[in-house]
């Protein structure tokens, strides 16, 4: 869609469509001429129009014996399975043909026995959605425009748009006419009026009143033979050939000259598994034994011991404090059901390695076009104040400088606060990006995100031989730092806004000065043919999109903008894939994009991956990580667990998508084996479980039944059968049907339901600019999505603030596995909070949606069974949505030292040496554990360390906050605001490290602070008084609350900031604890024995 750098708003429920800054010679013509639908060369199918296959055997596949009518094979078994099982020419009864499956009729024919394929029916859709895609939208689109439809109901080209009838070449020459041969040597003599197949409109057949021409053959010599033997036969098999050995050139190309000569290559049957453009994409890489099989032994020796700990805790109740000893027990329960519900799906963990040689050998071949497949980026924003334009402005420029073909590559920005500034800062950004792509590209630099690259501490003549690269970087430089100042300036101007809001540079009042209530927008920077870099190179396309939003509807936060980008994608580019990821990760590997591809375009495993995720790397975090920003168990251990499952779970960046999985259709099935026949028995045996024909029937009905499961699958089977012209009178009504159904799936949008139906992605031909133009707006209103399974079954899912875990949960549930890929140098980076308040906040909103999602209908402890979901990757997504709720006992058991040291009780009784063998062993079953887990992911301790201390800092604050709003929120209503964490660009190393921000998160893990201190502080001073014997059970207490001050330290060091001062908060705390600390003296009153003082005669007569 060409919209020469336009920016267009509108709105689809007001019938407003408005071209902003346009003259009139540049606008888009409205009656734009439909090119019709391109013929295809060569011998077609006549029913479906795709080429006829080559067999295993290396032979052309004829279906009819008699007449050699063209027919692929799908055409072939779907005729035989749902047809009247005849050619459409001769009218002659198709025979089983082997590896195809048996149907009714087939029983007297005994020349054939291939047991292992007849009852293998393979894919009941074989058939692509292309046809039947093309035929709906022609039917919405194009009436009026010298279109008509034919008896079925699928349009046809008008007359004078259609190619010319010309005699189609007999198939077994495959579709080559040879000089030397002439026509009536033929195998087959096809009439002059048949004409060509174009892949929609089904095939005139030949008017059986017209006879066809006498074949030059011997009757009764099989017409397969006689093809097979022609010279045009021989000579198109030679092609053939000459075309196989340039597929394995590569084998010469890396090879050492020496091995292999040119005869041999030829004629060695065993160069395809040689050939590194065939081999798989990628490889699994397990945990090696010496590390696994330790860590498995330990989880289950830790799992007997927990047995033995409970039984002891369970049958040795303290009858002196029993309710401390019951609360401790159902605390301790509830972390040991977590654990389990952690540990197990960490039980396969493995690694993946990339291979992106083969994939350029594979799908870039050297003189033709690349195959490798486009992808489609989305960058989600809402507030520039929050989220700075520069930060942005960099995430865009690194996408758009990425090692991949520019033609493929299509970012879109979503805007979701419609504001000026972020528009602005683009329009700049497009234009330095005229200059940062070439640079970026000529010199192979990394990062290709412009502020990172120049702002890293590193020797750039490294490896740079190019005599032109340290002038040009600086030339490069000095722009960047001009370009940083426009967008500074445009910030510095975006403070006060004009009280008659934002005017455009024509006049134009800006459509977004109303953030609540403003119209659709989509502006095209770059990718239109009037815009290219300074060496005159085509750009990816940077593509502006600002949903529209209205008051009274329900726009669904960032899950929503999401779902308008994909819509909006699919009208204006349509790639099968997708990449999403925050405004502040930037690409920091220009080859993400290849790894991604080398799962996800693996021809062997690579049909059911979804989604690949990458793990999210930082920038600017301290080199303690104090407050754990990093999350390096996270994405180091448990991520390698479950991607050795199903897949890893979506974590909201950093992830390609296949855009099928995203529309809610299920995963491909996996081909079962076939089942066991026997043909050695008689018919009537009743030890074969009744006749073949019972067998098909019950399979028939076994099929009927579990398609009611793949409703998107009948829809394309739909629009397949009326292609083919099946029934008629029937066929409009099913396309009807269809076509409501579509519509309630994915909305009422013609051209997007046509893309959605293109499993290869591309937009469909023959639509005018005009009609995209109108259907791109349309899909971004905000009204769309009603009474549509968008946010439902389509897309990302509605109905929490952390809609990545709910999105992923559904994807698994349809049957697709994920990908977890790492590459050596960290594909995406970012920047994360690391001021402890923001942190917590962060933290809080997470909690909050698993929270919403346990809440829903949607929780994994109940929903999705019977799908296609793993047991161990279900144990992960109960643990996803179940964590918040930790922090009730969690929050209790540390309380519980401070309480003991306060009343002199205690949870456990007088420890036996049994129980203390038992307890020693479940400390070091619990460190071997951890230790394991830091071998096999790579995790160094003081990352694990700090990954404990804010597992408790985290449960006590944001956890308790995130389960008492989502109660609120979903049994209260009580909804809660959004809240965007901040992406503040650096005024200093490490600056926001020590920023105090009071919140009431900060009020739990204080009080618990304060509590155990002054416990610590009594039962030392209680000790002291009493003597002696009271120092052995003080130890016990002691240990549990110096295990929560210690987890709980990194907090007090946020609480006390810079080093140089004290805030106040902290001031006022102090007097608090000092305050307590002297009631809780006066009431020990430690040089008072418990049971008064003692009187003793001195001996002394005091009279």
């Amino acid at each position: 869609m060409d919209t020469r750098g336009r920016l267009i708003a509108g709105s689809h429920n007001r019938n407003e469509l408005i071209l902003i800054n346009a003259d009139e010679n540049g606008r888009g013509d409205e009656n734009g001429r439909i090119k019709s639908v391109k013929e295809l060369s060569g011998q077609m199918c006549q029913i479906c129009g795709d080429e006829v296959e080559i067999t295993v055997d290396g032979e052309l596949f004829v279906a009819c014996n008699e007449c050699a009518f063209p027919v692929c094979r799908p055409c072939y078994e779907y005729e035989r399975r749902e047809g009247n099982q005849a050619c459409p020419q001769c009218k002659t009864r198709y025979k089983r043909i082997k590896g195809s499956p048996r149907v009714e009729g087939d029983e007297e024919e005994d020349d054939i026995d291939d047991l292992d394929n007849e009852f293998d029916y393979g894919n009941l859709n074989g058939l692509g959605p292309q046809e039947g895609a093309e035929a709906m939208l022609y039917s919405h689109l194009n009436s009026g425009r010298g279109y008509h439809s034919n008896a079925s109901g699928i349009p046809a080209l008008s007359a004078h748009e259609t190619s010319p009838l010309s005699s189609e070449i007999p198939l077994l020459t495959y579709g080559e006419e040879d000089s030397e041969i002439s026509s009536d040597r033929h195998a087959l003599i096809v009439p002059p009026f048949m004409a060509h197949g174009n892949g929609i409109h089904p095939a005139s057949f030949p008017d059986p009143s017209i006879p066809l021409q006498p074949r030059p053959m011997v009757p009764k010599k099989d017409i397969a033979v006689y093809g097979y033997g022609s010279v045009a036969w021989k000579d198109r098999m030679e092609d053939w050939k000459k075309r196989q050995n340039d597929k394995l050139q590569v084998v010469k190309h890396q090879g050492d000259g020496g091995n292999f000569g040119g005869n041999e290559l030829d004629d060695d049957p065993d160069l395809p598994t040689m050939d590194e453009g065939r081999q798989p994409l990628s490889r699994k890489l397990p945990i090696t034994s010496s590390k696994i099989n330790p860590y498995r032994m330990i989880i289950i020796l830790r799992l007997v011991i927990l047995g033995l700990f409970f039984h002891y805790r369970i049958l040795h109740p303290v009858n002196n404090a029993y309710g401390l000893w019951l609360t401790s027990v159902i605390c301790e329960i509830w972390f040991a059901v977590s654990w389990i519900l952690d540990q197990f799906p960490k039980w396969y963990p493995i690694e993946r390695e990339t291979y992106l040689e083969r994939l350029s050998l594979r799908y870039e071949k050297e003189g033709k076009p690349s195959e490798l497949a486009s992808v489609d980026i989305f960058v989600s924003t809402v507030d520039p104040m929050k989220e700075p334009p520069l930060i942005t402005a960099n995430t865009v420029l690194s996408i758009l400088a990425v090692d991949y073909p520019v033609d493929k590559v299509a970012c879109y920005v979503s805007d979701d606060g419609a504001a000026m500034l972020t528009f602005e800062a683009l329009s700049e950004t497009s234009e330095f990006a005229r200059k940062w792509v070439p640079f970026c590209k000529k010199f192979n630099i990394e990062p290709r995100a412009p502020e990172w690259y120049f702002s890293q501490k590193m020797d750039y003549l490294k490896n740079k031989v190019h005599p032109a690269f340290v002038r040009e970087r600086r030339a490069m430089k000095r722009e960047y730092e001009e370009f940083k100042v426009k967008i500074n300036a445009l910030v510095a101007t975006a403070q006060k806004v004009p009280e008659d809001g934002w005017t455009m540079q024509d006049g134009t009042p800006w459509p977004g000065n109303n953030v609540r209530d403003h119209p659709g927008m989509i502006q095209v920077f770059l990718g239109h043919s009037d815009v290219c870099d300074v060496e005159g190179n085509e750009l990816p396309r940077l593509i502006y999109v600002s949903r529209e939003k209205r008051p009274g509807f329900e726009h669904h936060k960032k899950a929503g903008a999401m779902n308008a980008l994909v819509r909006v994608s699919a009208v204006i580019s349509n790639a099968p894939y997708l990449l999403n990821v925050d405004c502040d990760h930037y690409i920091n590997n220009s080859k993400a994009l290849r790894e991604a591809m080398c799962f996800m375009m693996d021809p062997t495993s690579g049909k059911k991956v979804c989604y690949v995720q990458f793990p999210q790397r930082f920038d600017g975090i301290d080199r303690h990580d104090r407050y754990s920003n990093r999350n390096v168990v996270f994405f180091d251990i448990n991520m390698k667990g479950l991607d050795g499952l199903q897949g890893p779970i979506y974590v909201g960046t950093g992830c390609v998508f296949r855009k099928k999985a995203l529309y809610g259709y299920d995963a491909p099935a996996k081909k079962k084996s076939p089942s066991k026949t026997c043909n050695c028995w008689p018919k009537w045996c009743c030890l074969c479980c009744g006749s073949r024909k019972n067998t098909n029937v019950k399979t028939k009905k076994e099929k009927k039944k579990k398609s009611k499961h793949r409703e998107a699958s009948k829809q394309i089977h739909a629009l397949e059968n009326i292609e083919e012209g099946i029934n008629e009178p029937n066929a409009e009504k099913s396309l009807n049907m269809t076509q409501m159904k579509l519509e309630k799936k994915f909305g009422q949008s013609p051209v997007f339901i046509a893309s959605a139906l293109l499993e290869n992605g591309g937009v469909p031909q023959n639509v005018s600019p005009a009609s995209l133009l109108k259907e791109a707006i349309q899909v971004i209103s905000c009204g769309y999505e009603d009474k549509t399974e968008w946010g439902k079954e389509v897309g990302w899912i509605y109905g929490s603030v952390t809609e990545d875990i709910l999105t992923g949960f559904k994807m698994h549930c349809h049957g697709w596995r994920s990908v977890y890929c790492i590459p050596k140098r960290p594909a995406f980076k970012g920047s994360a909070p690391i001021n402890l308040s923001d942190r917590l906040h962060q933290v809080l909103r997470w909690a909050l949606g698993s929270v919403e999602i346990f809440l829903s209908r949607h929780c994994p402890i109940w929903y999705g069974y019977g799908g296609g979901l793993n047991w161990l990757e279900r144990f992960s997504y109960i643990n996803s949505v179940v964590y918040p709720w930790t922090s009730i006992p969690l929050l209790v058991y540390c309380t519980l030292p401070a309480i003991c040291l306060l009343t002199g009780q205690f949870i456990v009784p007088e420890i036996s040496n049994y129980a203390s063998l038992v307890f020693m062993a479940l400390f070091i079953s619990i460190a071997a554990t951890g230790i394991l887990e830091m071998q096999w992911g790579g995790v160094g301790i003081d990352d694990w360390w700090r990954n404990e201390q804010f597992w408790v800092i985290g449960g006590v604050s944001s956890h308790l906050f995130a389960l008492i709003q989502g109660l609120l929120k979903v049994l209260g209503g009580v909804s809660t605001n959004f809240t965007v964490t901040s992406k503040g660009a650096d005024d200093g190393v490490f600056s926001e490290l020590y920023i105090f921000k009071w919140t009431s998160l900060l009020i739990p893990p204080t009080t618990l602070l304060i509590i155990n201190i002054v416990g610590v502080v009594v039962g030392v001073s209680d000790a002291i008084n009493n003597g002696y014997d009271s120092w052995g059970p003080l130890f016990g207490r002691l240990f549990f609350a110096f295990w929560v001050i210690m987890h709980l330290y990194p907090f007090l060091k946020g609480l006390l900031g810079k080093q140089d001062r004290m805030p106040t908060i902290i001031l006022v705390w102090s007097i608090l604890l000092a305050s307590i600390l002297t009631l809780m003296w006066v009431r020990i009153n430690p040089f008072v024995s418990r049971d008064g003082p003692v009187l003793e005669v001195c001996g002394l007569n005091c009279d």
